[in-house]
């Protein structure tokens, strides 16, 4: 998976940048509520020139925002920014945009809500489904996680990957489309909480290794049980963060 709020690279390009920084641009603006829920957006002469590009990339990035439900264009009255609950929110570039604003409490709980509404369920398919090499990839992602010098970002990837295996070790393939809002909410939490070593992740590797341990006896009940432990214990982990910042902070 292309780890969007870990990786430091752009996509290359030049049609492909200059459609992608407008759409990222006024996402972001979006999501700010720079563009607020209601109002019209700039025209398209107007944000042509702003973004310096041509009608043709601009007609392009109004499809795609569309696309993620954050914009409908309505004749004689122009391209209106549509209610939040018409948005996509499984979308990876929604997601980053909502990082991007500075993600709120709120933000991370709601994404651990969904979490445990299916991930559980997920790594009980597993218990029923996996292969062998799906339990030996799994359990060497679990080790991974003990290995020495963690920063939060690589154990955020490497608890990432684990839970993206469990994903395609369910062979649901609806349960693949999850992997965005697992991402961001491990990103979330690591990055909020203090360094590895010191805020209570030190045993991540064995809560992990117990979900592969109920998979390997085909304990449906037990795997589910024990990935339900491990994503309450990060939610935990993001409401402890945020009840020790200061107020003002907050």
């Amino acid at each position: 998976m292309r780890s969007r709020l870990l990786e430091t690279g752009k996509t290359t390009g030049k049609s492909r940048t200059s459609h992608a920084q407008v759409v990222e641009e006024l996402g972001r603006a979006i999501v700010a509520g720079t563009y607020p829920v209601g109002s019209i957006l700039p025209g398209d002469v107007e944000l042509a020139q702003r973004f310096k590009v041509s009608r043709t990339v601009l007609r392009e990035t109004m499809k795609t925002l569309a696309a993620k439900g954050m914009i409908i264009a309505k004749a004689r009255v122009g391209t209106r920014v549509t209610e939040r609950n018409r948005w996509n929110m499984f979308d990876s570039e929604m997601i980053a945009w909502h990082f991007d604003n500075g993600v709120t409490e709120e933000f991370l709980l709601q994404l651990y809500d969904i979490r445990l509404a299916v991930e559980p369920f997920a790594a009980g398919l597993v218990a029923e489904r996996a292969s062998t090499d799906d339990i030996e990839h799994l359990r060497e992602l679990a080790q991974a996680m003990a290995a020495p010098g963690h920063t939060p970002d690589s154990l955020a990837l490497a608890d990432l990957h684990f839970h993206l295996a469990i994903a395609e070790a369910s062979h649901n393939p609806f349960m693949r489309t999850l992997g965005s809002l697992i991402e961001a909410a491990l990103v979330g939490m690591f990055r909020i909480s203090t360094p590895p070593s010191q805020n209570g992740f030190s045993n991540i590797a064995e809560t992990h290794l117990q979900i592969v341990n109920a998979i390997v006896a085909g304990d449906v009940e037990g795997a589910r049980k024990a990935m339900e432990a491990v994503i309450i214990e990060g939610r935990d982990h993001v409401r402890d963060a945020y009840a020790a910042m200061p107020k003002a902070f907050a």
